[in-house]
């Protein structure tokens, strides 16, 4: 039994409710975040609070919690769950009013609703998957516009989860106007000799925290970095190709839409990255 946060109450999970009128339930009106554990510890927990407020700020949303009582119950979440490799997911929403409305609710008198909740995820860092590599097919981009706002929209990307597993894959990667996005619920790079491509920040794609930091190892380590569309088919002809998450990573991927890359086993940069970021994660974790 799992202790979860509820608007500023430590719950047992069959205890913590929330209205059913909450406008994350009924419109998707509401962003989340998820921190990994390594050691008992946050991975790049900074980059997270960041982010969760640019979040709230895009959609007008109130911020319930300030970024020092957030560290405080991240922490105590992980204590009283006894979480040594894992995931904490925060969510926030704008709340209920007592009623369903397309308009807003009044932000002076209606609290956002915030939820916080543990994953435990042993050997995590350490997953055969990462070293066998992801399997990938290739599916049409249909979500809305603003997907650099971390929301809990993610019914595509849980259909997209879903294609890859009825096709034997892994995972999906999202295709618009013939260049990849990114994954379901990752960020998508290919390699080509010693250089590593990867989209652009923009309003198509998520501004991935794990994304940042690895790409700052990749340059502190003398790799080559270009940030610039790529098609399905150049990631074809890729030596090696990768995604990044808070949950996963670096994960090596090995196969897109049937077709093997390089021998078809995880090639030598991602797992070089992947050793790097939680090298460098687990020192500055807190």
């Amino acid at each position: 039994m799992r202790t979860v946060y509820v608007n500023g109450e430590y719950l047992p999970e069959n205890e913590a409710k929330v209205s059913i009128f909450d406008r994350g339930f009924l419109m998707a009106d509401g962003v989340y975040e998820v921190t990994s554990v390594l050691g008992g510890k946050l991975i790049d927990f900074e980059g997270h609070a960041i982010r969760l407020s640019r979040s709230l700020n895009e959609l007008d949303m109130r911020n319930p919690i300030s970024k020092d009582d957030l560290l405080e119950v991240h922490r105590e979440l992980v204590r009283l769950n006894e979480i040594d490799e894992g995931l904490i997911y925060l969510q926030v929403t704008r709340g209920s009013d007592g009623d369903r409305d397309f308009a807003f609710p009044d932000p002076e008198t209606t609290e956002p609703t915030i939820v916080l909740f543990t994953q435990s995820k042993p050997g995590m860092a350490d997953s055969p998957a990462a070293k066998k590599g992801a399997k990938i097919i290739s599916i049409e981009d249909i979500r809305w516009g603003r997907r650099d706002i971390k929301t809990v929209q993610l019914l595509y990307p849980s259909m997209g989860k879903m294609m890859a597993k009825k096709a034997g894959c892994d995972d999906a990667w999202m295709v618009e106007d013939g260049f990849v996005t990114e994954g379901t619920s990752n960020n998508a790079y290919i390699v080509k000799g010693n250089k590593i491509i990867t989209r652009a920040l923009s309003n198509d794609i998520l501004h991935g925290i794990t994304r940042a930091a690895v790409l700052r190892f990749a340059k502190e380590a003398q790799m080559e970095v270009e940030e610039r569309n790529f098609t399905i088919d150049e990631a074809k002809e890729a030596d090696e190709a990768f995604t990044t998450s808070a949950s996963a990573f670096v994960m090596p991927v090995v196969e897109i839409d049937g077709v093997a890359l390089g021998d078809g086993k995880p090639g030598r940069i991602a797992p070089r990255l992947r050793e790097i970021y939680l090298d460098e994660m687990r020192k500055a974790a807190v």
